[in-house]
């Protein structure tokens, strides 16, 4: 599995690198502007991105910008729905608005509010069906 990892804080940023790094293979961005080139650099290497974490407020280009920004990406090089990559947005923001955003405009696949632990990611990833559910 291929991770982009997108938060503008340094700890965060590390932490979910640290936790994924035994499931995937991560890469790191510190924007929306980062995340984009990223994003367009893996699928032009065709090593496309399985998954994206990414946070909302960062400056530059916010991570709702990043992400319609990503699935135009996608849909200019005929990426399907069902094969496009899962997007995990971890944030502070605890917020109806910024929720449905993410969702219905930017095409989000799920929604954590941070502080992000261990379990709750590896929960996400298992419904997502990123990674085995050994209790399964």
């Amino acid at each position: 599995m291929r991770v982009l990892i997108v938060d503008d804080d340094f700890y965060c940023r590390s932490y979910l690198q640290e936790i994924l790094h035994p499931h995937a293979f991560c890469d790191v961005a510190v924007n929306g502007d980062e995340a984009i080139y990223a994003f367009r650099r893996a699928l032009t290497e065709a090593k496309p991105y399985d998954l994206i974490c990414m946070d909302l407020v960062m400056p530059e280009i916010d991570g709702h910008h990043a992400l319609r920004e990503i699935r135009e990406i996608e849909r200019e090089h005929g990426i399907s729905e069902e094969t496009q990559a899962k997007v995990i947005i971890t944030t502070v923001l605890d917020d109806s608005e910024d929720t449905h955003n993410a969702f219905f405009l930017g095409g989000a696949t799920s929604f954590l509010v941070k502080p992000i632990d261990e379990t709750m990611i590896l929960t996400e990833l298992k419904r997502l069906g990123l990674i085995p559910d050994k209790a399964g």
